[in-house]
């Protein structure tokens, strides 16, 4: 994982997330954890995927409120870049565009922007 320093300095502590020996099969079976929250409606995940949509460059994570949410929290959301998409118009983009699509589209008022 070419991002994992980087994406441990935001996510290590609060999700224990990416651990340093991630094999394949860790992966998958972290991905169908996810997939399982997804369809049970607990949370969504979003791929960043590039114009191909063979190459990964970041995800969205749009998760419910949890006891650290401050009160009236309607989700707790984080996103992230591979390392050679920080800074860049890609970056940008993601930034500006989240937190109005979280309003816009999901309908949240009070979004948690954590880790």
């Amino acid at each position: 994982m070419g991002s994992r320093e980087r994406l441990w300095a935001k996510y290590g502590e609060p999700w224990g997330w990416p651990p340093a020996d991630m094999s394949y099969e860790a992966d998958k079976r972290d991905l169908a954890r996810h997939e399982a929250e997804i369809a049970a409606g607990e949370t969504f995940n979003y791929a960043v995927l590039g114009e191909g949509e063979t190459e990964l460059l970041g995800c969205v994570y749009i998760d419910p409120p949890d006891a650290e949410s401050p009160a009236g929290t309607d989700a707790v959301v984080s996103w992230w870049v591979i390392d050679e998409a920080v800074g860049t118009e890609l970056e940008r983009t993601l930034d500006g565009f989240v937190p109005g699509w979280l309003t816009s589209t999901w309908g949240f008022g009070s979004v948690h922007y954590s880790p």
